[in-house]
């Protein structure tokens, strides 16, 4: 595909190319990123230099004939001393080239040259480029064109180029479809044998969905070939037994992989076997692919071992050598070195200081952890960031008898992440529950999207450790945040994230998720023989903000049938929509109390739940010394479907352990297009687990978290929108702030606006602030009272006591100059001079509730909108509500309703119901302001009364300042080392 610039200089004689040399520009390095490809592997992309003309032409000669016919529109069959120059000598702003590089070497190549109306080479302001693009034979169909394309358009719109063309062969219909389906705005032509494509560099919601898509299939394809290799290598198992190395070794056989199993160890001197299995000194000795590399050296040997995996083709690698950032600043650099060489080969890392990972489907059963037992197979996803945790987890989630489909204890997470995999789970078709250890979030925006989508097909459960450490833990690459905790946990449940505080909560959540079908709203039935337990639920459904049925005590002399037939009852009752069973030994017919029929009364459970002609409600068993209750639930019948196509994973009963039952769950069938989202599925019942509880209290908050997550979900499908409001200025917004921003100079902290420049740029967005005058003197605020008309409010300014009427700088309904002389005498007298106190007069308004809105800008996460009441006791308890930017109008009212305090906005104790309407309507405006101008970094505006009919701002605070970049609007790219 040859450009129009190319065909005018082929056509000149050297000497007569009139087009000047090009200017020195810095080496632009920000170009460079990491990306994975269609296929799971990497790829490196940067500008070409001049010192890579070598490469351009090893790499032009392993272009087949076709491929160089399509470039150039003739044969080619190799590069001239001026074509190598030309492409390899850039100005990095006319004119780009970018190449896409594995192992240090060229696989494709794109560039543009700017041009101007008549297709001539140019200079800005010239704002059109043609583009080209060529690609390795042996690479083509991996996607590197398409990721080409986006980094080179960015790159382009970074220049001021907003349009590219490109002329096509109709033949090379490769090419044609990677401009087609980039979702550009884009015109097409034929003219003189050849497709003319124009492209709009403009990102539209099609580019930004099919970005994504691609993304989502590399990511979760990179994944999924870590977890499904067909040949792995330990590389580090000892000739000794003992030793991480030949652990490893032993619990991959002891698993049944089922493919190739290699040992590596650089102290042989000729092959031998190690556990039954061929051992080399090196993974190129092998002789065969490799797909996996476990790497268990230390750490000063690891880079040998990379160079060694990468040069003979191993796709990835699970690093559990530690030594790396968690060690200190030499770590930390060791651990940018590994990823910067794995990724240089194409590999993407697990770990380094990682726990390993477990697949347990049949047709692979991985076990390439240091876990030494293979967990039973399940539907549940878990990955955490501590090896320590992950062993908890997995010991407790086998004892509870629910079965894993795949575990990663990923350990530094220097490259693979969890929101890889959620990537990979969001349509795996084995995974019906996403289970998440955390202890930092490397990109919390990327990962509240991820969620958000994951959530609506299957739950997400999420543990943060290190939440108030404030710090990362050590070896955890993270972006620095300002907003707490709470707020983040506030976003991801926004975003569907069923977000628990405790490991043990983690595990008794996945449980009931994995096993049972969402309840369809709140109600829940409480039986029992225990009349104490059964309040003790009751109360426990209370506190959890679920309605509960008055319990139905069977009393202590209720034996298993008793069970069976009020359960049965329970789950035909229309009116509840979950069932909790509570039971303590009963009382058998000779008087004696039976402890260990524990498995009497879990077949008389089963057979209740398997008689239900429509098993639709989640059941859970609250316990107190039954004896083999638990265990015999763990394969007790479940009401929740299984997925299409899969039949139940198979059970299994381990030595020393209980036994561990299969779990059948709602999945989301796995699309070929990763922007559909996968629908629900209902399929016949088939065995599982009920969980068990020790206490009502873990029972009902599992239970709840479900209620919250099956209202989320109903809503999810019905999302709300982003309302138009016909008054807006955006232009006149936007002239208000690049006027501010020019005046305010270009610091990057940004400029305050004055009171009457923020209730200007807050008016064009229909935001009415209140007026307030100044008051320097008693006059002054007498002459302001006769501007506003009585009554009016005096109020003081200064720092230390804006916002503060506890401390008394406020004085309301001032109806007369004598009443405003007085108050002014007061203020001064008790509180300081007015210099001091700065103060101002301002109109009364209708009485109503004092709230706050607020809009922050948060470098790792977004803009956030902020809603909550005025007051100590609001800011003491912590009850202000949090949404993402830009807030729909469903978000707007859960906003306002989510509030601890929020009953005091509608109608508390007799009072008159606010205006929430017009309180919705603000938090909109404000959302739509900073989400239009991402330079508004800071609104604030406090109070805002909201009466019974209506609202008064009456302070607002705006803050400018350059925007922060978006990289979530950017080309693909791993994050950068």
């Amino acid at each position: 595909m040859q450009s129009a610039s190319e065909q005018s200089e082929a056509a000149e004689p050297p000497a007569a190319s009139a087009r000047p040399a090009p200017a020195e520009h810095a080496y632009p390095d920000h170009w460079e990123a990491d990306v994975v490809l269609r296929d799971g592997g990497t790829a490196r992309i940067r500008p070409i230099t001049a010192d890579d003309a070598d490469r351009l032409v090893s790499f032009y000669e392993q272009v087949s004939d076709e491929s160089k016919y399509y470039r150039f529109f003739a044969p080619y069959p190799r590069l001239s001393a001026k074509d190598v120059h030309r492409f390899t000598h850039h100005d990095f702003v006319d004119r780009v080239g970018l190449a896409a590089t594995v192992g240090g070497e060229f696989i494709a190549t794109v560039r543009y040259d700017r041009i101007n109306a008549h297709g001539m080479p140019a200079s800005a302001p010239a704002d059109e480029a043609e583009v080209a693009f060529l690609v390795q034979d042996a690479h083509q169909g991996r996607g590197v064109a398409s990721a080409l394309l986006e980094h080179i358009a960015a790159v382009a719109r970074e220049r001021d180029i907003r349009r590219f063309a490109a002329e096509v062969l109709p033949a090379n219909t490769k090419m044609i479809k990677v401009f087609t389906d980039a979702g550009y705005t884009q015109k097409r032509s034929f003219e003189d044998g050849s497709v003319r494509l124009h492209l709009d560099l403009e990102p539209t919601d099609r580019s930004l969905a099919v970005q994504r898509a691609r993304e989502q299939r590399a990511e979760a394809r990179s994944v999924q070939r870590l977890l499904t290799p067909g040949s792995v290598a330990v590389v580090g198992a000892g000739r000794a037994p003992g030793g991480v190395g030949r652990t490893v070794l032993r619990n991959l056989l002891g698993a049944g992989f089922t493919g190739r199993v290699y040992a590596v160890n650089a102290a042989l001197t000729e092959e031998t076997e190690l556990d039954g299995v061929p051992a080399h000194p090196s993974v190129g000795a092998i002789g065969e692919p490799v797909d996996l590399a476990v790497v268990a050296v230390p750490a000063e040997r690891v880079p040998e071992a990379v160079a060694d995996c990468g040069e003979h083709g191993v796709r990835g690698l699970v690093v559990l050598s530690a030594g790396y950032a968690e060690s200190g600043a030499a770590g930390r650099e060791r651990q940018r070195e590994l990823v910067r060489q794995a990724r240089s080969y194409g590999m993407r890392i697990i770990g380094p200081n990682a726990f390993g990972i477990i697949n347990t489907a049949d047709d692979v059963r991985l076990n390439a952890s240091l876990a030494p037992q293979m967990p039973a197979a399940g539907r549940i996803g878990l990955f955490t960031q501590s090896g320590a945790i992950g062993i908890a987890l997995l010991a407790g989630l086998h004892r509870r008898g629910a079965g894993l489909s795949s575990f990663i204890s990923a350990g530094n997470r220097a490259d693979v992440s969890g929101n890889d995999f959620l990537q990979h789970w969001y349509d795996d078709p084995g995974t019906d529950v996403v289970l998440l250890y955390l202890e930092s979030i490397g990109n919390p925006r990327k990962f509240t999207r991820l969620a958000r989508r994951t959530a609506a097909v299957k739950p997400v459960v999420v543990v943060k450790g290190a939440r108030h450490s404030g710090s990362a833990p050590p070896g955890h690459r993270v972006p620095v945040t300002r907003i707490p905790h709470a707020t983040v946990s506030a976003l991801l449940r926004q975003a569907g994230v069923i977000r628990v505080d405790t490991v043990t909560e983690l595990v008794d959540a996945g449980l009931l998720l994995a096993a049972q079908p969402l309840p369809a709203g709140p109600r829940v039935a409480i039986l029992g023989n225990s009349e104490s337990l059964g309040l003790l639920t009751y109360d426990a459904c209370l506190t959890e903000g679920l309605r509960p049925l008055r319990p139905i005590d069977l009393t202590t002399a209720a034996v298993p049938r008793d069970f069976r037939d009020a359960l049965a009852a329970a789950l035909a009752d229309e009116t509840s929509d979950a069932v909790v069973v509570t039971a303590i030994p009963w009382v058998g017919e000779d008087g004696a109390t039976e402890f260990g029929d524990g498995e009497v009364l879990a077949a008389a459970l089963r057979e209740a739940v398997a008689s239900a002609p429509s098993p639709t409600k989640p059941v859970v068993v609250v316990h107190v010394e039954m004896g083999g209750l638990a265990e015999a639930l763990a394969v007790a019948t479940s009401t929740r479907p299984t997925a299409p196509g899969r039949a139940a994973a198979p059970r299994e009963n381990r030595s020393g352990g209980a036994p561990a039952g299969a779990v059948g769950a709602q999945a989301g069938a796995g699309g070929a297009d990763p922007t559909t989202v996968p629908p629900p599925t209902a399929a016949p019942a088939q065995q599982a687990t009920i969980p068990a509880y020790p206490a009502a209290e873990r029972a009902v908050r599992a239970l709840a978290e479900a209620v919250r997550y099956g209202q989320w979900r109903r809503q999810a499908a019905e999302p709300g929108r982003v309302p138009e409001y016909e008054d807006i200025d955006e232009a006149g917004a936007a002239a208000l702030i690049e006027g501010a921003l020019d005046a305010g100079g270009v610091d990057a902290r940004g400029v305050t606006l004055d009171t009457e420049e923020a209730g200007a740029l807050l008016a064009r967005y229909g935001i009415a602030v209140l007026p307030t005058l100044p008051a320097p003197t008693p006059d002054a605020a007498v002459a302001a009272a006769a501007r506003l008309g009585y009554p009016v409010a005096l109020k003081t300014t200064a720092p230390h006591l804006r916002h503060r009427p506890d401390l008394g700088g406020v004085r309301l309904d001032l109806a007369t100059e004598e009443q405003l002389r007085t108050a002014y005498a007061e203020l001064t007298e008790v509180l300081g001079k007015p210099e001091e106190l700065q103060p101002v007069v301002q109109a009364m308004v209708p009485r109503g509730v004092d709230t706050v809105v607020r809009s922050a800008i948060d470098p790792a996460v977004g803009a956030v909108l902020s809603f909550g009441l005025s007051g100590a006791a609001s800011e003491l308890l912590g009850d202000t509500a949090h949404r993402l930017v830009p807030a729909t109008d469903r978000d707007a009212a859960e906003l306002i309703r989510s509030l601890r305090t929020a009953p005091l906005l509608f109608g508390w104790r007799g009072s008159a119901p606010v205006d929430t309407p017009a309180l919705e309507e603000l938090l909109l405006r404000v959302s739509r302001l900073v989400d239009d101008h991402p330079e508004v970094v800071a609104v604030s505006l406090e109070p805002v009364v909201v009466a019974p009919r209506g609202l008064s701002v009456l302070g607002a605070t705006v803050r400018l300042a350059p925007p922060p970049p978006r990289t979530d609007l950017g080309p693909r790219s791993l994050p950068r080392y």
